[in-house]
């Protein structure tokens, strides 16, 4: 008797010792990155001293983190469910091209003006509803359904300008590059704007917690009555619309339609949602993480490119972080990678 408590008593202190090691390398992980970017912030400052600390290069810094943090908001949603969405390139560009044609500009006689905008993101939810439709009701993994869209649009693009980019000439969109508030450029207002509409979605509406629950096993959320394919379905039309509004602030950027807008936005955003945290086997993560994980890609490339570093290095130095940041975040959830 006293050897069977004794044995009992062994295997409860080695449960918990492991439960206590897996809260610590939780704690750990999930402060890991802010400790990075808080590193990237003091190297760079040192290195560069009051040239990256500068004003200017501040209000650079946020006007280069607009458009990757809109983009990976919306991929932030598809990563929680365990999902992969690589239609990025193409639905960014397709919304950019075709409101570039529907506002005032050079290449026709349309004048939609915000009419326009919301045409060309409308088009993008449409693509995003059907990426989640296709995979779900032919339950085709979201990766292959997202690529054959992801050729779609670039398509769709390339014919809305018929091989001539336009040009915006309406005043009000080409005035807006050069608008700033509190010192904070417009495009970086429109992204904070997407930014707190996705942490209410995540953290207020059964919508953000049924996220959560189909990433961490769908199994359960279907026993208690959810309609997890709508949930689905829901998750990449919320993606569809985030390219959308990505597509258009390329647009105001850039004053061009065309649609290399969305050229090679794809895997930096899905680096910077994994970098921050969020499990690539879903259930784990959220949007302040993705937060984090554009604001460390963002500052990284920014840091560097003062420095003079080879854009070659820069590409390795990036894809060593990536490589550590999905090494880290898979071993926290299931095998299952992309669902």
């Amino acid at each position: 008797m006293a050897k069977e408590n004794q044995a009992a008593l062994t295997i409860q202190e080695e449960f918990a010792k492991k439960i206590k090691a897996e809260n610590r390398r939780e704690k750990i992980i999930k402060w890991a990155p802010v400790l990075v970017l808080l590193a990237l912030i003091v190297v760079f400052t040192i290195a560069r001293g009051s040239a990256f600390a500068s004003v200017s290069n501040l209000v650079a810094i946020l006007n280069q983190w607009a458009i990757p943090l809109i983009v990976a908001l919306g991929l932030t949603f598809v990563i929680m469910l365990g999902g992969i969405d690589l239609s990025i390139d193409g639905t960014v560009g397709m919304a950019g091209s075709i409101a570039s044609v529907l506002v005032m500009n050079t290449l026709n006689d349309n004048n939609f003006g915000i009419f326009g905008i919301i045409i060309a993101i409308l088009c993008s939810v449409v693509v995003g509803f059907f990426v989640g439709l296709f995979h779900v009701k032919l339950k085709i993994p979201s990766f292959m359904v997202s690529f054959a869209f992801m050729n779609i649009c670039t398509g769709i693009a390339y014919l809305s300008y018929s091989g001539t980019p336009a040009t915006v000439s309406d005043p009000v969109l080409k005035a807006l590059p050069k608008v700033s508030f509190l010192g904070i450029p417009f495009i970086t207002w429109v992204a904070l704007v997407m930014l707190l509409l996705c942490i209410y979605i995540q953290e207020y509406t059964p919508f953000g917690r049924y996220i959560y629950a189909v990433g961490t096993d769908e199994t359960i959320p279907r026993s208690v009555g959810i309609n997890v394919d709508h949930v689905k379905i829901k998750v990449f039309t919320l993606a569809g619309f985030l390219f959308g509004v990505a597509g258009v602030v390329g647009l105001i950027r850039l004053g061009q339609g065309q649609a290399g807008i969305g050229k090679d936005l794809m895997f930096p955003a899905q680096a910077a949602v994994v970098i921050g945290g969020t499990s690539l086997s879903g259930g784990k993560g959220g949007v302040l993480n993705t937060v984090v994980g554009t604001l460390i890609m963002t500052v990284l490339i920014n840091g560097l490119t003062m420095m003079g570093v080879n854009p070659n290095i820069k590409t390795g130095i990036q894809g060593i972080i990536i490589l550590v940041a999905v090494i880290l975040t898979t071993k926290r959830g299931a095998t299952v990678i992309s669902k």
